[in-house]
């Protein structure tokens, strides 16, 4: 082929693949309100509810273009704060954003919903954080005590919508009792709920789970589908908070973050694999590797870990992967335990076990590890739930 010809296929190359990713990539909610010239908030003064996973899909800060183009006037931060590097559990504070010069009002201090006078003044609240899809990040939790001084004060509240990144169709683990509602488990929902924050809005809203139902409005996005995963949005990933460093870490944190509460299990957090590790002292790395690795968890698998006197497991979690992830913390509770011929549950500490607990949303796996139930029979027991939360939310779902 001669330059001139080479000349003419490479250009046309170069538009094909970039027509391809542009068909590929989702418009998130903040991306449908700029096209539509903030349609929805003109005339209004806004509050918006951001960290910094607030940005549209070009990475601008959704905080800088609502100060540009509509009337926003406060901002409120939950958990890790504005900028998501406060450790998990600790305070925030309310401070001065440099960025737009506005005060972010923290809601992960002295209250975790907005008080009258944090809201004097507004009109309309907006919601723009990028959730991981399980129900124990706070996030959720945030928003519903949000939609709910929003309905108090009469305030109406926007979902900019965002993808779940671990996708729609994942839906497993527990409900949560009643007197287990707290912070870490606000709603009735299992574990993975498999729906996006502007759905979810919706289902709380529907079903009642806040003291008053809201004036709510959820701005869709385009070109999501329920079986995609975040590696399939085109989508640039910002860490969430700082144990949420990569766009896979949530299949890590839904897969160990239960165990993890617990006094003796190692997870990596706060090293540079948060949540890909499982193991524990005194644990035979080769043996529990073998255990893991043989209940043939589809789209799962283990390598051995050892560090000191730990032993355990790597995790390698495929984005598809088939397999309960949620179950991988039941199965590798009762293979440590087995080992080490004890109950972790009962051996951790008072506030530990709470902690877990209302993660967990019963206490119910207590009794069953005490009795000696098989962690297969542990995780058949969530199905029933599963399956009527699925048929439930089905009126609620946009995608």
């Amino acid at each position: 082929m001669n330059s001139r010809g080479r000349n003419r296929i490479f250009p046309l190359l170069l538009v094909t693949l970039l027509a391809l990713n542009a068909n590929a990539a989702v418009e998130l909610g903040i991306d449908v309100l700029e096209a539509n010239n903030y349609e929805q908030l003109q005339g209004k003064r806004i509050g918006l509810i951001t960290n910094q996973t607030g940005v549209d899909s070009r990475g601008v800060r959704t905080r800088v273009l609502l100060r540009k183009h509509t009337n926003l006037v406060a901002l409120y931060t939950p958990e890790h704060g504005l900028d998501g590097t406060e450790k998990a559990g600790r305070y925030v504070s309310s401070r001065r954003d440099p960025v737009t010069g506005l005060v972010a009002h923290s809601l992960y201090g002295p209250t975790r919903k907005p008080t009258p006078a944090m809201l004097r003044g507004i009109d309309a609240l907006v919601f723009d954080l990028q959730d991981i899809g399980c129900r124990s990040y706070t996030y959720i939790s945030t928003m519903g005590k949000c939609m709910e001084a929003a309905a108090e004060n009469h305030i109406q509240f926007i979902v900019l919508d965002r993808p779940n990144p671990l996708g729609g169709l994942r839906v497993e683990g527990p409900l949560v009792e009643p007197r287990w509602i707290s912070f870490v488990g606000q709603f009735p929902v299992p574990y993975v709920h498999g729906m996006t924050c502007g759905e979810l809005a919706r289902m709380i809203n529907g079903k009642g789970w806040i003291d008053a139902r809201c004036d709510l409005q959820v701005v869709p996005m385009r070109g999501w589908e329920r079986d995609d995963t975040w590696n399939e949005t085109g989508l640039r990933w910002v860490a969430t908070s700082p144990n949420i460093p990569h766009w896979d870490s949530p299949l890590y944190y839904v897969a160990t973050g239960l165990i993890g509460e617990l006094h003796g299990p190692e997870t990596g957090v706060g090293g540079p694999r948060p949540f890909e590790i499982l193991s524990a002292r005194g644990v035979n790395a080769a043996a529990f590797t073998s255990y893991m690795n043989s209940q043939d968890m589809d789209g799962v698998t283990f390598t051995e870990y050892r560090s000191g006197d730990r032993g355990g497991s790597y995790l390698h979690i495929e984005p598809h992967a088939r397999a309960n992830l949620t179950a991988i913390n039941i199965y590798g509770l009762a293979e440590i335990n087995r080992e080490l011929h004890t109950d972790l549950i009962t051996r951790s500490s008072a506030g530990k076990r709470e902690m877990f607990f209302k993660c967990y949303g019963s206490t119910l796996i207590a009794s069953q590890f005490a009795r000696g139930t098989k962690p297969a029979t542990i995780v058949s027991d969530w199905l029933n739930d599963v399956a009527r939360f699925k048929a439930e939310r089905t009126r609620y779902l946009l995608y």
